[in-house]
């Protein structure tokens, strides 16, 4: 059994350990009898993770989470992912919180402010000089086209 301590990101939610990605947090529920056995752990809070299909549960309050694979229940099921050469040019705008919709899969992805050159290992990174939204469900990276109001999907 390994347990972990569940980091947490500058917006307030709790990241897995794995991918990076933002976990999804459901309330513990009922006691449940399962093979004539009363199971306590279904009353405890889970944070899961779709994109490595497992949950972490707190152990005894402590802080530290225990790892699980996710039953079949708790999986979404796959979203169709749209091939990039079906992406034309588009508007996207930012709402209220900086975010916007992905054409590509349909989940909510970031805007990312121009940043100047970083160097990497010796050598300029421009990766992120440009804004651009980037989608962490897809990896999905959407840049400007030049100084219009259109962004097209890009490759790193």
């Amino acid at each position: 059994m390994s347990v972990t301590k569940l980091e947490t990101n500058s917006d307030g939610n709790k990241v897995c350990p794995k991918c990076g990605g933002v976990l999804g947090y459901i309330e513990g529920g009922a006691v449940s009898v399962i093979n004539g056995k009363v199971d306590m752990s279904s009353t405890l809070p889970k944070y899961t993770c779709q994109n490595c299909a497992v949950y972490y549960q707190e152990l005894l309050s402590s802080g530290y989470y225990d790892i699980f694979p996710l039953p079949q229940e708790l999986k979404n099921p796959k979203r169709k992912i749209l091939s990039t050469g079906d992406l034309a040019p588009m508007k996207l705008v930012r709402d209220n919180d900086g975010k916007s919709t992905c054409p590509r899969c349909g989940e909510r992805m970031d805007f990312v402010e121009g940043q100047p050159v970083r160097i990497v290992n010796g050598k300029p990174d421009m990766e992120n000089v440009k804004e651009h939204f980037h989608c962490n469900f897809c990896g999905s990276v959407y840049r400007r086209i030049a100084s219009t109001d259109y962004f097209q999907w890009s490759e790193k």
